[in-house]
């Protein structure tokens, strides 16, 4: 056949098998309407009373490190230690790892793909087949030295889709790094106060025990002198002994809080056990003017929620894809022959071109299963995705109205305090006078704990 005649001819061979491809393609039924995605911008008033929609200001908080705004040097240190030695965020990094090989892979499918392959087989033609002789019978070297080529021809978006996700999925994992990341920070940051809280409540209680402990000193010289009874001496040992239980306790607390500490920077149980954090030089970050739909998009666990959602979507158009023909350009270009001193004759070469086509046509049941799976997939994603805007609303929205409260609450507080002094100076002055009892005393210096502790609570 001549060249012209040829050319025509393999032209028209691959326009019958698109035009095959196509009428031949499964149904893949109608199309299924997904869950709604919410819009964040519909359930994120702002926080100023005057404002009635969400508004949106470019501001830069909070800041990358906002540890940092504390001004606990020791508390940066230990959340940088974290942040480099914590085994959690390293299997997160892995995550980041295997999503950029697997995006990498989705990258090469969409190449041309080339093999080669040499075979040297020393082989023995039956006689009693189709080669006739002298080959049948006979054992001579089979070989071939092939350079083959495949190439997808991405006509309905198949690698595009593919390669959608694989983008979408390591958005995703390196999203979930940075929510670790900051989670972990959060944690170690929360964990670090409560080991100040237990502290300073040790404090309070040493101090409120070597004030019982005096106390107990005056209520039995009293007893000796006949001014008090035993009633009240048992009444005072009892508020001793407590004194002593909650010192026990706290220190059990402190204990459990410095391990927790060193577990969460990467470290064994004793490694924090000089730890001394302090609540009084702790500074709290101001809260911004505005609390506007904005700063959602600083969550780094919606951002990956929203990533995932993307890669659902990017699934659904793959499993559509897939009712419609694979067709791929194949060639290759070689050398074949029997024995070895003939493979390097020029006529061992041989070479070929042409499309290799895969139909979907009795498959539509699996198909369609397959793309309801994806759209089910989709539906979780959304539905995670409108959890956890919700759950990050409602968590911004718990921590403004507990920032606003525990002001007043520390007012109030301050009030309360002073008042159980001055309760607890008179009831002491008016035992030592003769005026009052040892009750009295033990009453107020209750009073007096409660409120410094509450204290310490709310700083």
């Amino acid at each position: 056949m001549r060249p012209g005649r040829r050319q025509l001819a393999a032209t028209a061979v691959v326009a019958l098998v698109v035009a095959l491809a196509v009428a031949g393609c499964a149904d893949p039924g109608p199309a299924r309407p997904l869950r709604p995605l919410t819009d964040p911008a519909t359930l994120a008033p702002a926080t100023d009373p005057g404002t009635a929609t969400p508004t949106i200001e470019p501001a830069p908080w909070p800041a990358e490190r906002w540890w940092d705004a504390f001004g606990d040097t020791a508390l940066s240190a230990l959340v940088d230690r974290a942040l480099s030695a914590q085994p959690s965020l390293q299997v997160a990094q892995a995550r980041v790892q295997l999503a950029a090989a697997q995006l990498d892979a989705a990258r090469a499918g969409s190449q041309p793909q080339a093999t080669l392959t040499a075979e040297a087989t020393d082989q023995r033609f039956t006689a009693k087949g189709l080669v006739p002789p002298a080959l049948g019978g006979a054992t001579r070297w089979n070989n071939s030295l092939q350079l083959g080529g495949r190439w997808e021809l991405d006509l309905f978006g198949r690698q595009r889709a593919v390669l959608d996700a694989a983008i979408g999925q390591q958005r995703a994992a390196i999203a979930d790094a940075q929510a670790a990341r900051v989670l972990l920070a959060a944690e170690l940051a929360t964990q670090w106060f409560a080991l100040a809280r237990q502290l300073e409540q040790q404090r309070l209680a040493t101090r409120a025990l070597d004030q019982r402990l005096q106390l107990q000193a005056l209520v039995r010289q009293r007893v000796g002198a006949g001014l008090d009874s035993e009633v009240d001496a048992a009444q005072v040992d009892a508020l001793v002994a407590q004194s002593q239980l909650d010192l026990q306790a706290l220190a059990d607390g402190t204990a459990r809080a410095r391990h927790a500490l060193a577990e969460l920077s990467g470290q064994g149980p004793q490694a924090l056990a000089a730890a001394d954090p302090v609540l009084a030089p702790l500074r709290v970050q101001p809260l911004p003017t505005v609390l506007g739909a904005d700063l959602l998009g600083r969550r780094a666990d919606l951002v990956a929620q929203r990533w995932r959602v993307e890669a659902a979507l990017r699934d659904i158009d793959l499993a559509r894809t897939r009712f419609y023909p694979d067709i791929d350009l194949v060639a290759f270009a070689g050398l074949s022959s029997l024995g070895l001193d003939n493979l390097l004759n020029a006529g061992a070469r041989t070479w070929g071109v042409g499309p290799a086509l895969r139909l979907p046509v009795f498959d539509g049941g699996r198909l369609r299963a397959q793309l309801a799976a994806r759209q089910a997939d989709a539906d979780a994603a959304i539905e995670a995705w409108n959890t956890t805007l919700l759950r990050a609303l409602r968590e911004a929205a718990d921590a403004v109205a507990t920032m606003q409260a525990l002001q007043g609450q520390q007012a109030a507080q301050a009030l309360a305090d002073a008042a159980a002094d001055r309760a607890h100076a008179l009831a002491l002055q008016r035992y030592q006078a003769g005026l009052g009892t040892s009750l009295h005393v033990l009453v107020a210096d209750t009073a007096v704990l409660a409120q410094r502790r509450a204290a310490a609570d709310l700083k």
